[in-house]
């Protein structure tokens, strides 16, 4: 498996292991709902240096953007350069490659942040369009994803803790934004706020010689609020809670981004934004869709897991579980699921099959978790 900067100190931690997208990770610390709750109220800290790092450069790094990504990138120049964007890859069949996020460092140049598991598919999928239009691969379109570690510090306190190891004002930033900055007596350090949990806090990009010392003085600022590691579990069902999209779940190679909780992201109707897949998606949007993702709590006692089938009274299977979990935050067993879309409004009856048994659930508006 391979590592990040920081898997033998998660060791030493007494962390529990295990592999995640080819990587061995912190899964949990001293339990999965402490650290989630520590989160939700105080601050934790995620190693996240295993998802990906591209770069676009150059003169027609705008265009290439505009044209691999469903989200509109003119938005990221509604004032000056520090926005970010939560956007994805279509793939030509209607279907997702992957999710990210856009950094518009400047007007030529955009920092993105793909998903671990998919950084070779991406790079792959990205850097064919890009040399069909002139780039050059390793200068107009970089894998920057061997530099940085990543630090996700979330929580309600994050922000205060992190600015002590800055002098740059960092606590008002608003949501999806970013700084270029020296943290931690590092320069060159980018700071955003896009967040992952619904908790507030950062994310940090730290080259990945100077990852240890950063975790440390990172760790040392935020003694006084209660700092503490935080697994890939919990960020899981933080995530769910609010309703945010995994890859893999509720999107992939074969989901549709209108099919799932995307159509935020998808820019239909935006001039000079004619994307891949945007005439298919028109036309889905037209033809009304078949299925779509919806949440659901659960009514009868079970918690519903990935890939459990979904059925309607009569049993006949109207699709599957995507997420599943309890929720910490609200006490209830919570879910997304890619059902026919007739069942998906909010409000309806539906049953999850679990150990051969229909268990009732109800479909509801996300997030599940307002706080």
């Amino acid at each position: 498996m391979k590592t990040t900067p920081y898997t033998d100190l998660h060791i030493s931690l007494g962390a529990k292991m295990a592999e995640f997208a080819g990587y061995n990770m912190p899964i949990q610390y001293t339990g999965l709902v402490e650290e989630h709750n520590n989160v939700r109220n105080n601050v934790g800290v995620f190693d996240v240096s295993h998802m990906g790092e591209f770069r676009a450069k150059g003169p027609i790094a705008k265009h290439f953007m505009q044209y691999v990504t469903t989200n509109n990138v003119e938005d990221l120049f509604d004032g000056k350069v520090g926005k970010v964007q939560y956007t994805c890859l279509p793939n030509g069949q209607g279907g997702v490659v992957d999710d990210m996020l856009v950094y518009r460092v400047h007007d030529d140049e955009y920092f993105m942040v793909p998903n671990a598991a998919n950084i070779d598919k991406d790079w792959n999928w990205m850097s064919q369009i890009a040399d069909k239009m002139g780039m050059e691969l390793g200068k107009d379109f970089v894998n920057e994803s061997e530099q940085w570690a990543q630090l996700a510090v979330q929580g309600p306190n994050a922000l205060k803790a992190m600015q002590k190891l800055t002098s740059e004002n960092i606590v008002d930033m608003e949501y999806y934004t970013f700084k270029i900055l020296t943290f931690a007596g590092i320069p060159n350090i980018i700071l955003s706020t896009t967040g992952y949990t619904g908790a507030g806090g950062c994310e940090i990009y730290i080259p990945k010689e100077k990852a240890i010392e950063v975790w440390n003085k990172v760790f040392e600022a935020g003694k006084e609020f209660g700092i503490m590691p935080a697994g890939l579990g919990c960020r899981d069902t933080l995530r769910l809670e609010k309703g945010f999209a995994l890859y893999g779940h509720e999107m992939d190679d074969t989901v549709s981004p209108l099919e799932a909780p995307l159509a935020f992201i998808v820019k239909l109707k935006a001039e000079n934004n004619n994307f891949i897949n945007k005439e298919l998606l028109l036309a889905q949007k037209a033809a009304g869709f078949k299925r779509k993702v919806a949440g659901f709590e659960m009514i009868d006692r079970g918690i519903a897991r990935n890939g459990y089938e979904v059925c309607n009274a009569e049993g006949k299977k109207i699709g599957e579980v995507r997420s599943g979990s309890p929720s910490p935050s609200t006490g209830k067993n919570i879910g997304t699921a890619l059902i026919c879309a007739e069942y998906a409004k909010t409000g309806t009856e539906i049953y999850i099959k679990i150990r051969e048994k229909l268990l009732k659930a109800v479909t509801v508006k996300m997030p599940f978790y307002e706080g």
